[in-house]
């Protein structure tokens, strides 16, 4: 038991996304006009709670992630790190990402943290995930939360943009996690995790892919007439039109290989997106 377990749990790659959808949310709702305390605060607030809420995701999941193989090497199912532990580094975390958000950015920013905690440890992982199809839909509202607190850290209350800002991880979520899901469909079938493409199958889970995908990319192109500029525009267009051209190779071949594909398509897609979000506040400057 050492750091490596406890950065394992951590999830890093989760973290980074998160903090990179809270702080441009945070700076195109500034226009750029922020200090970088709040900066660094948010940061901080950010980092630590999704590492908490990771590490509460990965206490629960024990027992499945030991009948999961590409999941029965974490730290936990491995023995490599003791249950108890991992609780209280995640309920630590997760509890000192509150007080710090509140203390340094203010009450509605913690309110989100607590909130994204939440969703993912309680609504998600403890509840949803091993008795609900829509495990992941509902689960992505997580994600949101992120956005929201960014924004709300200087706004100080949510408006519509930032609303419709935040939604986007809500709606890409199914479009990412469903094609992991059919990758890794068996393992999910073994441990009883119902999973769309458990129930449906990779042909029809296919088919919700496209569907979610094709409410995605209109639904980001959208927010350019909530105020955004061409630089968005620009840059939404194409990387919808590349997230469609994978899904619809994934309705004509929807095997495993193509699903790994366009699950790896997705990833950077979020992230393009808020970037452009956020320079595209500069260019309107």
């Amino acid at each position: 038991m050492g750091i490596r377990e406890y950065a394992e749990i951590s999830k890093f790659r989760i973290v980074a996304v998160l903090n990179l959808v809270a702080i441009t949310s945070l700076l195109a709702a500034s226009n750029w006009q922020v200090s970088w305390e709040t900066i660094l605060s948010l940061f901080i607030a950010g980092t630590i709670s999704s590492m908490g809420a990771s590490a509460l995701n990965h206490y629960y999941d024990r027992d499945i992630d030991s009948l999961m193989h590409r999941t029965r090497n974490r730290p936990i199912p491995s023995a490599r790190l003791g249950s108890r532990n991992a609780l209280a580094y995640g309920l630590t975390l997760s509890i000192a990402s509150v007080i710090i958000a509140y203390l340094t950015l203010n009450p509605m920013s913690a309110a989100f943290i607590a909130l994204g905690i939440f969703f993912y440890a309680i609504i998600y992982t403890a509840w949803l995930k091993r008795i609900n199809v829509s495990n992941i839909v509902i689960g992505g509202f997580a994600g949101s939360c992120a956005s929201y607190a960014g924004w709300v850290a200087v706004t100080g209350t949510l408006d519509l943009l930032g609303f419709l800002v935040g939604l986007l991880v809500f709606i890409w979520t199914p479009s990412h996690f469903w094609c992991l899901a059919i990758k890794n469909k068996e393992e999910y079938a073994s441990a009883k995790v119902p999973m769309l493409p458990v129930l449906v199958g990779d042909k029809v889970a296919a088919k919700y892919v496209l569907v979610n995908t094709m409410v995605l990319v209109p639904y980001s192109i959208m927010l350019y007439f909530f105020g955004l500029g061409i630089l968005y525009l620009i840059i939404t267009s194409i990387m919808g039109a590349m997230m469609l051209a994978y899904n619809f190779k994934l309705i004509r071949n929807p095997t495993k290989d193509i699903a790994w594909k366009v699950y790896k398509v997705s990833s950077p897609y979020l992230a393009i997106i808020f970037l452009a979000l956020m320079f595209d506040t500069i260019v309107s400057l």
